[in-house]
């Protein structure tokens, strides 16, 4: 016998994976935040040379906390579609590049990995265009939701990619960790 969930069961579905992945999307991208110290206020960082297309410092916080809630709302609509096909791998495929997305900044920021960044985030990229396509077979507006996130980690990966060709010197360096203090002790 086939059941179909009225339509306050499917709105209590997405109501309860939408109290879940907004919340969690937003803590997780804040914690990587937090645990790379990225940003401003980063002496590795701030010694970098900015290029030309970097937007002012406050916009990171702004523009990353808009796209965590968008991609929490999308994976809400993807997991509150129950017996949809292709959900199982959409919402897989969410997961994956998320990973991929908070790898991103201990890369970059802690480990001074330019390069790797960058090659963590072209595959970002690409991950994140995945899910869009999966995301449209499941719920076409999760996928929509997405797309502003892709569009910015494209202009990340321009972004990152302006880094090291401005600051070759940067890429893998210890940024500050070696520097000491030459302290003169007089008997």
């Amino acid at each position: 016998m086939n059941f179909l969930a009225s339509r306050e069961q499917l709105r209590a579905s997405f109501i309860r994976w939408a109290l879940v992945c907004v919340p969690l999307c937003l803590l997780l991208g804040f914690m990587a935040r937090q645990v790379a110290g990225s940003g401003p206020g980063n002496p590795w960082f701030d010694a970098l040379e900015k290029p030309g297309i970097y937007p002012p410092p406050a916009a990171f916080g702004i523009v990353w906390s808009i796209l965590y809630v968008m991609m929490g709302v999308a994976l809400a609509l993807v997991g509150s579609a129950w017996g949809a096909r292709g959900r199982g791998i959409a919402i897989a495929a969410f997961v994956v590049q998320f990973l991929f997305n908070l790898a991103w900044t201990p890369t970059f920021f802690a480990l001074h990995q330019i390069t790797g960044a960058l090659i963590v985030i072209a595959i970002l990229a690409v991950l994140v265009a995945v899910t869009i396509v999966l995301f449209w077979r499941v719920r076409r507006i999760a996928a929509l939701l997405v797309v502003p996130y892709f569009a910015w980690v494209l202009f990340a990966t321009a972004l990152n990619y302006e880094f090291l060709r401005l600051n070759p010197q940067a890429d893998g360096a210890k940024g500050g960790a070696e520097a000491a203090a030459r302290v003169r002790i007089a008997n």
